[in-house]
């Protein structure tokens, strides 16, 4: 008897649609003189990040979760400009906007500005999204007009209660509070039909992002998100270039992975020494190029932008 399900779930237009987005990135980066180049997808090393679980391999290591260790070990070798299309993948990603294995647009520019690499992302969209105009926001602004609270300075208790009341879980932390907040009630308040960049993130949401001080002295990561249509398509970092503050980061995801039970990962040593002998000022950016897909096609699954998700794969 014939499986039902050895047929793909995507449409052959969204299937062709894919082709002709990739090969419309390709143009742009060409035009642009930035190289694209290949990098492991099962490496030695995974992330730290607790909101990251890579997907182990015996024997081998890891299944990547993102080009980008490997992509800042060849800028630091003086690779210049450098983007990569890649599968990437973690491990219980899966439901109406996640596959566990999905493929990764990122690129990174050294000597670009953090709002460079904003205005370069948006050059992008306008020949994805024809039309599509955009605003910037601050995170702490955006938040504080949905929510009434300061993500910032608002007491950790009332900050909790509040996501309680919209529905989140009891037992959240302060960090944790925000983020629910903000993907449940500030990105549902973004117009969809228009590119929505939100700047200047809580420093605790730094990840592999430089910070710096506010006008409140508020510690703030230098970090970008862009949304459009109910989807986050892009995360932007200027990229912390200090081998120091990096292994100080690595071992904070660490203690933090302890708390919520989760299995200690090993400093990445390639990525640290291609630190200390001297990554470039740069800014980078990842984009899920299945979301792209579907903020295109207008779906909400993301199965209706893979041929083969996990289920049929």
């Amino acid at each position: 008897m014939t499986h039902p399900t050895w047929q793909p779930s995507a449409s052959l237009e969204a299937i062709r649609a894919r082709a002709a987005l990739l090969a419309s990135v390709r143009a742009f980066f060409a035009a642009r003189n930035v190289l694209e180049v290949d990098t492991p997808q099962l490496a030695r090393y995974g992330v730290s990040d607790p909101h990251i679980q890579c997907i182990p391999v015996p024997g081998y290591g890891y299944l990547q979760s993102s080009p980008e260790y490997h992509m800042k070990r060849l800028l630091a070798a003086g690779s210049g400009p450098i983007y990569q299309i890649c599968k990437a993948y973690r491990d219980g990603e899966a439901g109406g906007r996640h596959n566990p294995e999905f493929t990764m647009l990122e690129w990174y520019r050294p000597g670009f500005a953090l709002d460079d690499l904003v205005q370069e992302c948006l050059t992008l969209f306008t020949e994805l999204f024809p039309g599509a105009q955009s605003k910037t926001y601050r995170f702490r602004d955006l938040f504080r007009h949905a929510t009434g609270l300061d993500p910032l300075t608002t007491k950790d208790a009332d900050l909790i209660a509040h996501a309680e009341s919209h529905g989140a879980p009891e037992g959240l932390n302060k960090t944790a509070a925000v983020d629910y907040l903000m993907a449940t009630r500030v990105e549902a308040a973004l117009p969809a039909e228009q590119l929505s960049v939100v700047t200047d993130f809580p420093g605790w949401a730094a990840a592999l992002a430089q910070t710096h001080e506010d006008e409140d002295g508020a510690l703030i990561a230098r970090r970008f998100e862009i949304y459009y249509r109910g989807l986050e398509l892009a995360n932007g970092y200027q990229e912390l270039t200090d081998a120091a503050e990096q292994k100080r980061r690595f071992e904070l995801d660490n203690i933090q992975r302890e708390k919520h039970g989760l299995n200690p990962m090993d400093a990445d040593p390639y990525l640290l020494d291609a630190m200390n002998t001297g990554l470039p000022a740069c800014s980078g950016v990842g984009m899920g190029v299945e979301r792209l897909l579907m903020a295109q096609q207008g779906t909400e699954k993301i199965h209706d932008v893979i041929a083969f998700p996990w289920p049929r794969a």
